[in-house]
C-alpha cells in the first residue's frame, strides 16, 4: 500500500461581487502578477495546490494556466475542509513561507487577515500597501548595515517598476556584471577622477545585483542557474576590480610593479579561492528553487560561520568610493590581498571545525 499523501490544499473563497471602481478581483494586477496568480504561486513554492472559488463574472482559467490549480463552482460550501485544508478568506494574500507553517499542523486552519506572512486587501486603495508589503518582505535579515538602509531601497524602487516588465531576473544578472566589469576597466588608471567613476560604477552593480534576486522572487521565477549566475558573477565582478586596481597602481609609477602584481595576485586568488570553496561546500546539492547562497558555510548557525558570513558582506564597497576620491584605490588593494587569502583560510577553518563538530555527534 502506497504511503504517499496528496498535497494540501489552498482554498480560496471567491470575494463578494463589488460595485463601482474601488472592487478587487482575482484579475488585478500587483506587481506584475493577477492577484490570483500570485496566491496560486505561493500556494505552489509551498507545496500546496491551490483551488479557488469561481468568482461572479471572471474566469480565472487564462489567469491560473501553469500554476498547478484548479477552479471549483462557487457555492456555499465548495468542498470540506480537511486537516490538510487551509482556508484562505477574500482578500487575503500570503507568503509562501507562512503557508508552509500553516500546513505543518493538524487541524484545519483559517489564517486571520493581516497576520504576520499576509496581507488583506479590501478595495483598490490597498493595492500601494500591498505593495510595500510584498516588496519589504524581500529584504533579508541578515543584510549589511548599507546594504539595508541604502542599497534595498534603491534597488526595491527599480524592481518595483521593472516587476510589470518582460525583465527576467538573470538580464538583471547580466546587466549588473557588465556594469561592474565596466567599472572595474576605470581602475587601470591611477587618476582619482577615474578611479572613483568607476568606484561609482562598481556602488552601481551592488545595487542593480539586489534586483535579480528580488525580481526572481516578486514573479517566482527562482532557479538555480539563476543562483549560480548571480554567485559567480559577482566574484568575477571583485576578481576583475582588484586585478585592474594591481595593473593602476603599477602604472602610477610610485614603486617597482612587482608589489603591485603581487598585491593583485593575492586579491584575485583569494577571492577566486574562496568562491570555489563556498560554491563547492555550501551551494551544491541545494534544491533547484532555493536561494543558493545563504551562508558561507554549511552550518550558518555557529559563530564563526556568522563572522564569517559578516565579513562576505558587501559594506566595504562604501571604503572603495571614499579611497577612490582621492586616488588610493590601491589603499584597498592592500587590505584585499591580505584579507582575501586570510578569508579562504578561515573557510577552511569552520569547515573542518564543523565537521569535527559533526563526528563527534555522530
Amino acid at each position: 500500500m502506497s504511503s504517499h499523501r496528496s498535497p494540501a490544499r489552498l482554498l480560496v473563497l471567491a470575494p463578494p461581487v463589488t460595485e463601482g471602481e474601488k472592487g478587487i478581483s482575482p484579475a488585478t494586477p500587483l506587481l506584475g502578477l493577477p492577484i490570483a496568480r500570485r496566491i496560486a504561486l505561493a500556494a505552489a513554492r509551498a507545496g500546496m495546490q491551490a483551488v479557488f472559488e469561481q468568482p461572479a463574472g471572471t474566469d480565472l482559467s487564462p489567469i491560473l494556466e501553469g500554476t498547478g490549480a484548479r477552479v471549483i463552482a462557487r457555492s456555499s460550501d465548495p468542498e470540506p475542509a480537511s486537516a490538510r485544508t487551509v482556508l484562505l478568506q477574500p482578500g487575503v494574500l500570503p507568503q509562501a513561507r507562512w503557508l508552509e507553517s500553516l500546513v505543518s499542523g493538524e487541524p484545519a486552519v483559517a489564517p486571520r487577515a493581516d497576520a504576520a506572512g499576509s496581507f488583506s486587501i479590501r478595495s483598490t486603495a490597498d493595492l500601494p500597501r500591498a505593495e510595500r508589503w510584498l516588496l519589504s518582505s524581500l529584504v533579508k535579515d541578515d543584510e549589511g548595515f548599507m546594504s539595508r538602509h541604502v542599497e534595498r531601497r534603491i534597488s526595491l524602487a527599480i524592481s518595483r517598476r521593472l516587476a510589470a516588465t518582460p525583465v527576467t531576473p538573470n538580464a538583471m544578472t547580466i546587466v549588473s556584471v557588465l556594469v561592474g566589469l565596466a567599472g572595474a576597466a576605470f581602475f587601470l588608471s591611477p587618476r582619482p577622477a577615474l578611479q572613483f567613476t568607476g568606484a561609482l560604477l562598481f556602488l552601481l552593480h551592488s545595487i542593480l545585483d539586489g534586483c535579480d534576486g528580488e525580481l526572481a522572487r516578486l514573479k517566482f521565477q527562482e532557479s538555480r542557474f539563476g543562483g549560480v549566475l548571480d554567485f559567480w558573477g559577482d566574484n568575477v565582478v571583485h576578481a576583475a576590480v582588484f586585478a585592474c586596481m594591481a595593473v593602476g597602481w603599477s602604472r602610477s609609477g610610485t614603486l617597482s610593479p612587482v608589489w603591485p602584481v603581487a598585491a593583485g595576485l593575492a586579491a584575485v586568488g583569494g577571492t577566486l579561492l574562496s568562491a570555489a570553496f563556498v560554491y563547492r561546500f555550501a551551494m551544491q546539492g541545494r534544491e533547484r528553487t532555493a536561494p543558493q547562497f545563504t551562508s558561507v558555510s554549511r552550518a550558518p548557525g555557529t559563530r564563526l560561520s556568522r563572522m564569517a558570513d559578516a565579513l562576505a558582506r558587501r559594506d566595504f564597497i562604501y571604503l572603495v568610493v571614499v579611497l577612490s576620491a582621492f586616488g588610493k584605490a590601491h589603499w584597498f588593494l592592500v587590505m584585499a590581498a591580505i584579507g582575501a587569502p586570510a578569508f579562504f583560510l578561515a573557510l577552511v577553518a569552520i569547515d573542518l571545525s564543523t565537521r569535527r563538530l559533526g563526528r563527534s555527534y555522530s
